[in-house]
């Protein structure tokens, strides 16, 4: 990368080997001297290189130029988009600035290109590929996915959009912030809160497009939690997030936001939690090299436990809460199914979950800022 090169140059240069290198995001942040340049590699920010005051002055400019923000205003935050025709790139790029103490912070997420993964794909045992598969089969009920934010919920959701839409048949409609994947065939709307378009208003007005299955990108609050349960009684598949730590922490935040427990419980098909661990580089087998950016990682692995809601333990819940939840292999033997295999270490899994081996074998400590 040559800091010497037009500011245009610079920032395709940038976004074609965040590209390469599979980054979801580039951080820009400028210091007092100079501005530092990461990419969010597998989950993690990695250092690229520095940049000069004057260049990154430049390419400052020049990134919030293409986003149509105000590139005189340092003080306040902004969003926008790079449309991928001015990127040069196969997808948008969402630009968001933020004013810290040493100077303006951008970052740029790269949005998602190609096809959805199959469900089988993911990387997922098969029997919760199968479980997944057996709920996108019925024509009603509620799916929660959860895990904290980077925990690859979104491209789940995607694939479960990719195999609906595959399989057709169906109105399928959504709700996300933002959308990072059209899937052809889906009707998908973008929340925009300053506009007062909420997860709540956007999922209250989508039921009276008539869908048969809506995807609710996270439920956040009281109301939002109201309808995807109604919605899920009435005839509808319902799929969204919810973050908690556990298969149990989702039903009971669901419960704390739900005051119709009989409901929650009816309406609750299938929860599953997830995380991503950092997979061995295969060039370097986790010593570092020019393929990982010296990480000694590439690409990631989702490790799951699952919960599928029978009557019966929906008669144990109702008569003794929600401690009677246990899952179905736990995140415990998935990591070390994951180890055993070869394909990570107790190093990234230490990373991920806190400590590893974990003191409590059913319940990991997770982190929930991964």
């Amino acid at each position: 990368m040559n800091p010497d090169s037009p500011a245009a140059e610079l920032l395709l240069e940038l976004l074609q080997q965040a590209g390469h290198a599979g980054a979801s995001d580039i951080h820009l942040h400028r210091r007092q001297e100079d501005a530092a340049v990461a990419f969010r590699l597998d989950g993690v920010l990695t250092a690229v290189r520095t940049l000069p005051a004057a260049v990154a002055d430049r390419l400052f400019g020049r990134t919030k130029f293409l986003a149509r923000l105000k590139t005189y205003q340092e003080s306040l935050p902004q969003d926008g988009r790079i449309d991928r025709a001015d990127a040069g790139t196969a997808g948008d790029v969402r630009v968001a600035t933020y004013p810290t103490i040493t100077g303006e912070k951008i970052v740029l997420r790269l949005f998602l290109t190609g096809n959805a993964p199959e469900l089988a794909k993911l990387g997922f045992p098969e029997e919760a590929v199968g479980e997944l598969e057996r709920f996108l089969a019925q024509p009603s009920g509620l799916l929660l996915l959860t895990g904290p934010a980077g925990s690859g919920k979104t491209t789940t959701i995607y694939a479960c959009l990719q195999h609906l839409a595959t399989a057709g048949g169906r109105h399928v409609i959504t709700v996300e912030d933002p959308v990072e994947r059209v899937i052809d065939g889906v009707m998908q709307t973008e929340i925009h809160e300053g506009r007062g378009l909420t997860f709540a208003v956007a999922a209250r007005h989508l039921l009276r497009q008539d869908p048969q299955v809506l995807v609710i990108g996270e439920i956040r609050d009281e109301e939002t939690a109201l309808i995807a349960v109604r919605a899920a009684l009435t005839g509808h598949q319902v799929i969204s997030t919810l973050h908690a730590g556990s298969c149990r922490g989702v039903i009971e935040r669901l419960l704390g936001l739900c005051r119709e427990p009989h409901a929650v419980l009816t309406a609750a098909e299938l929860v599953l939690n997830q995380r991503l661990i950092r997979r061995l580089c295969p060039d370097c087998a986790g010593q570092g090299c020019k393929s990982c950016l010296n990480s000694g990682y590439h690409g990631r692995l989702p490790v799951v436990e699952w919960l599928r809601f029978s009557d019966v333990l929906r008669r144990q819940v109702r008569a003794a809460g929600p401690d009677e939840i246990v899952p179905a292999r736990n995140l415990v033997k998935s990591v070390r199914d994951v180890l055993a295999a070869g394909w990570s270490d107790e190093k990234e899994a230490t990373r991920v979950f806190g400590e590893w081996p974990p003191g409590n074998e059913a319940s990991p400590t997770t982190n929930e800022h991964e």
